[in-house]
């Protein structure tokens, strides 16, 4: 468990922060990019919560405590030297789960017959506004992968590509499961 008694150390002055593992790095660093979105995916998530029903909300609630995992996760690269301590990893039971929730959301929602623009009702928006984020982080983790020697696991690529689908069937469910949605006209306005 973490235990923070002071808010600010100081240690980030000069443009760095620490891995879990210690190791000092870039605040520009793109694993730190990384997580750091999906720290902002989260923030989002939190906006959605406060307009979302009852059931919609334990699921979200659920993914903000992953997504917490998540940036464990992607704050603990793998090294040669194990840690002292098991790291948080992401597992294919959080992916499983998301699937389930997708699943049961869809179950009520009408096939689509266009693409749906980000709006509707203040959940819907938000939640929109929070799969547009998780994208980012997805493209993110990525292009980290391409990077020689950094190591993202499968599942946690697998999560965030599971959550901005969850995102997108929430966003809809809170629109009244599809019938607020706004739709795209292509064209409409040449």
């Amino acid at each position: 468990m973490v235990t923070l008694n002071r808010i600010y150390t100081r240690t980030g002055d000069k443009g760095t922060t620490a891995l879990a593992n210690g190791e000092r790095r870039s605040k520009a660093d793109l694993r730190i990019e990384t997580y750091g979105t999906v720290d902002e995916t989260n923030a989002c998530i939190g906006l959605a919560r406060l307009h979302a029903e009852p059931r919609l909300d334990a699921m979200l609630a659920a993914i903000q405590n992953d997504l917490f995992d998540l940036g464990a996760d992607l704050a603990t690269p793998p090294s040669e030297t194990p840690p002292a301590y098991e790291p948080l990893r992401i597992v294919p039971q959080q992916v499983k789960r998301l699937e389930f929730d997708i699943d049961t959301l869809n179950a009520d929602l009408a096939p689509l017959k266009s693409f749906v623009l980000p709006g509707g009702s203040p959940a819907s928006a938000a939640l929109h506004l929070a799969r547009t984020v998780c994208r980012r982080a997805e493209r993110l983790a990525v292009q980290l992968t391409m990077v020689e020697g950094e190591i993202i696991s499968a599942e946690s690529l697998q999560y965030l590509n599971r959550l901005s689908d969850f995102l997108f069937v929430a966003s809809r469910t809170a629109n009244a499961n599809g019938a607020d949605d706004v739709l795209w006209v292509p064209g409409k306005n040449r």
